[in-house]
C-alpha cells in the first residue's frame, strides 16, 4: 500500500490510500491526536508544577524553570538527528519508536530521585516531540483528499490544543492534591494508551516517496521558500509564546485579577488555541499561503491590543482568548507551507518546522524576560512579542514576492522558448 504526502491542496499528491475509509481515516487522526495530547501535556504541565517539583528535588525555582526550557530546546536534535533515522520506515513503525521514547522518558521523570534524573526524563521525552508531530503531520495528510489536508494536520495537533485547554489546568490541581509524580505516572499511561490506539487504528502505510538521499534533503531546507517558511514558524510563534509565558504576572499585578481567577483564563486563552487550530486549518486548506499572511499581520495587532488593555479586565480577557486564536490558528497554514515547498524532504522539514516552533518558544520567552529585567514592566513583553511576529510577517511578503517574480520570469522564458 502506498502513501501519498503534502497537505496542501494545490500540492502534487495523489488521493489517499484506496483502502483507508472516511471512518478509519477518523480514528486513525483520533489515535494520533492521543498522542499529540499526551506529548502537549508532557511539554506544558510542568509549569503549573514548579513549586511542587523544587521542593520535593531540592532545588530553586529557577533550576525547576530549566526542565522546561530544556525539553523545548531537546526537541530540536531530536527533530533533526532521529528524523532521518525513522523517515525511510512506514510511519506507523516510526510513531511507535518514537512514542516509546515518550512513555520512557516521562517514567523516568515520575520516579526521578534526583534532578539531574528528572532533567534526563524531559530530555529523553522531547526527543519524541519533533518527529512525532513531524512524521504524524505527513502521515495524516496521507489518510485524506487533498482537500482535506490541513484540516487532518490540525486534527493531529487538535490533541495539543486540548492538553492546553484541559489537561494542564488539570494536571496542575492533580499535583496538588496528590502529588506532582502522579501526574507524570498519568501521563506515561497515557503514552501506552495512544501506543497502543497508534498500533489497532493507524493503517500501515509506506513512507515518503520519493525522498532525497539525507544530505540533500538537509540541504533543501536551505531553499529560500522552506527557510522563510521555517523562519517565520519561529518569529511568529515565539511571538505569541514569549507573550503567553509572562502572562500569569501580566493578569495578577497589571490586570488585578486574583489568583483563583488566573485558571479560568488560562482555560479561556486554551479555548481561543482550540478554536485557532480548527479555523485555521480549514482557512489553510482554502489557501495556506493567504492564511498565514493574514493572520501574521492580525497576530501582532492582537498582542499590542492586549498590551493597550491590559489594566482592563473583561477586554483583557477579551484579548487573551483572540491571542490564542490568532496565534494557534497560523500552526496548520505555517506547518502546510514548508511541506508543500519542501519536495523530496517533506518529512524532514515537517519536523524541522515542529523544532522551529519550540526554537521560537525560546527566543521570545528569552527576549520577553530580558525586556522586563530591563525595567520595561511586565507589558513590555507584548511589544517585544508584536516585534517579533512583524519581522515574520515580512519574511513572508518577501518571500511571497520573490516566489511570484520567480514564477513570471519562468513563465517569460517558456513563452520566449516557444
Amino acid at each position: 500500500m502506498t502513501t501519498t504526502v503534502g497537505p496542501a491542496p494545490d500540492a502534487e499528491v495523489g488521493q489517499p490510500p484506496a483502502a483507508v475509509t472516511r471512518r478509519n481515516a477518523a480514528l486513525a487522526l483520533f489515535a494520533l491526536s492521543v498522542g499529540g495530547f499526551g506529548i502537549g501535556l508532557t511539554e506544558f504541565v510542568i509549569a503549573g508544577l514548579l513549586t511542587e517539583v523544587a521542593t520535593d528535588l531540592g532545588v530553586t525555582i529557577s533550576q525547576a524553570g530549566h526542565l522546561v526550557g530544556a525539553y523545548a530546546l531537546a526537541v530540536v536534535p531530536g527533530a533533526l538527528l532521529i528524523t532521518p533515522f525513522l523517515m525511510r520506515r512506514p510511519p506507523k513503525y516510526a510513531l511507535a519508536v518514537l512514542l516509546a521514547f515518550f512513555v520512557v522518558g516521562n517514567l523516568l521523570s515520575a520516579w526521578a530521585p534526583t534532578y539531574e534524573v528528572m532533567m534526563a526524563g524531559r530530555i529523553v521525552a522531547a526527543l519524541a516531540h519533533g518527529g512525532y508531530f513531524g512524521i504524524g503531520a505527513v502521515l495524516a495528510a496521507s489518510l485524506v483528499p487533498a482537500s482535506k489536508r490541513a484540516s487532518a494536520v490540525a486534527a493531529l495537533f487538535a490533541g495539543l490544543t486540548i492538553a492546553n485547554v484541559l489537561g494542564v489546568p488539570a494536571g496542575a490541581l492533580v499535583g496538588q492534591q496528590y502529588g506532582w509524580r502522579t501526574v507524570f505516572w498519568i501521563i506515561s499511561a497515557l503514552g501506552v494508551i495512544a501506543l497502543a490506539g497508534l498500533i489497532a487504528l493507524v493503517p500501515k502505510t509506506e513512507p515518503e516517496r520519493d525522498q532525497l538521499p539525507v544530505a540533500r534533503q538537509f540541504r533543501a531546507l536551505a531553499r529560500p521558500q522552506v527557510l522563510a517558511s521555517l523562519l517565520t514558524t519561529a518569529l511568529v510563534f515565539g511571538g505569541m509564546f514569549g507573550v503567553f509565558t509572562y502572562i500569569e504576572p501580566l493578569l495578577r499585578e497589571v490586570t488585578g485579577y486574583s489568583a483563583a481567577a488566573i485558571p479560568w483564563l488560562l482555560v479561556i486563552f486554551g479555548a481561543g488555541l482550540f478554536a485557532g487550530n480548527i479555523l485555521g486549518g480549514k482557512a489553510a486548506d482554502r489557501n495556506a499561503d493567504n492564511a498565514v499572511l493574514i493572520l501574521s499581520i492580525l497576530l501582532p495587532a492582537v498582542i499590542l491590543a492586549l498590551g493597550a488593555v491590559a489594566g482592563m479586565p473583561v477586554p483583557v480577557a477579551i484579548g487573551l482568548f483572540l491571542l490564542g486564536l490568532t496565534g494557534f490558528a497560523t500552526v496548520p497554514g505555517l506547518q502546510a507551507r514548508v511541506m508543500r515547498h519542501a519536495t523530496g524532504a517533506t518529512t524532514l522539514a515537517s519536523a524541522t518546522n515542529i523544532a522551529a516552533f519550540n526554537l521560537g518558544n525560546t527566543i521570545g520567552v528569552s527576549l520577553a524576560g530580558a525586556a522586563i529585567a530591563a525595567g520595561y514592566g511586565l507589558v513590555s513583553p507584548t511589544v517585544v512579542g508584536a516585534g517579533l511576529t512583524v519581522i515574520g510577517l515580512a519574511l513572508i511578503v518577501v518571500a511571497r514576492i520573490a516566489a511570484r517574480r520567480r514564477a513570471s520570469s519562468s513563465a517569460r522564458h517558456i513563452s520566449s522558448a516557444i
